[in-house]
């Protein structure tokens, strides 16, 4: 039975309310989360977030009546599709992340149900009776009768991730007592400030997009310097080139100043290392012969 128009006015100015108390968004994609997971979630997020959810159909229209006044949501109607949630939040992004996927359950495979991931049965003794050996069989799982039951020869994948589980799949499962898969909140997408983007941005760490900002930054000051064209990065360079351009001109010129005395005594020692004390005493030209 579809909500009441009371019941969507209240949920309409919930969501108003969340989207102008929080500044961040996650979209959650919430398959196979049962009512006990999704209660356990919410206390883990208790303090941090606040879990919202509600038909996408409904979603969609209390966007669309914000829409004036806050243009920069319709980024999110794009998301809003299949089993989704939201979670608002003002606290760390990257805690709330782990709070929202920390919460997993095992789970048997069921029949027509998409496998997240590849499932394979490993070798060893099932402890069935050899009158299911047909079974196994049907499956193409090699094995071999040990001390009066089966035993699986070599490890089998069975279930492919991305498919859907066959019935001949869940029930060898079940049998052997495997919940392959664990399922919970997962996020899709994030909205943070007006911008969305993929929760994988989050996996970048400080010291990789310090070590990004930085190659950014030399890369620009190696162009300004080519191009003779000075900006705020490559100043620097641009006054230490020049300085030693002026140390050159002073030791080629014999002539020295207060800044290349000291550079002229190593020149002298590298060029007359004899003669470096008195040159260090007197500061000797460059003229003088060894």
């Amino acid at each position: 039975m579809g909500a009441t128009r009371a019941d969507k006015e209240i949920y309409f100015e919930k969501l108003k309310e969340l989207l102008n108390k929080y500044p961040s968004i996650f979209l959650v994609n919430v398959d196979n989360v049962g009512s006990n997971q999704m209660h356990q979630i919410r206390v883990s997020l208790r303090g941090k977030g606040v879990v919202l959810m509600g038909k996408n159909t409904m979603v969609r229209r209390a966007l669309r009546t914000i829409l004036a006044e806050y243009p920069q949501f319709e980024r999110l109607l794009p998301h809003v599709k299949g089993n989704i949630g939201f979670v608002f939040t003002a606290a760390d992004l990257k805690e709330v992340r782990e709070l929202i996927i920390a919460n997993k359950v095992a789970a048997p495979a069921r029949a027509g149900a998409f496998a997240p991931k590849d499932v394979t049965v490993p070798a060893g003794n099932t402890g069935m009776e050899p009158g299911k050996t047909s079974f196994f069989q049907a499956l193409g799982i090699p094995t071999k009768i040990a001390r009066g039951t089966i035993e699986i020869v070599s490890d089998v994948k069975v279930v492919v991730g991305g498919t859907r589980v066959g019935t001949s799949e869940a029930t060898l499962l079940n049998m052997l007592n495997i919940s392959p898969f664990t399922y919970g909140m997962s996020v899709v997408q994030i909205f943070d400030s007006g911008n969305a983007f993929s929760p994988d941005v989050l996996d970048v760490d400080e010291q990789t997009l310090i070590d990004r900002f930085l190659s950014g930054i030399k890369t620009i000051a190696a162009l300004s310097l080519a191009l003779k064209y000075p900006t705020l990065v490559s100043v620097s360079h641009s006054l230490v080139n020049a300085y030693k351009n002026l140390l050159a001109v002073s030791l080629a010129t014999e002539y020295t100043f207060e800044g290349s005395e000291k550079v002229s005594v190593y020149f002298w020692f590298l060029l007359c290392p004899q003669d470096y004390y008195t040159y260090t005493l007197k500061i000797l030209s460059v003229s003088d012969t060894c």
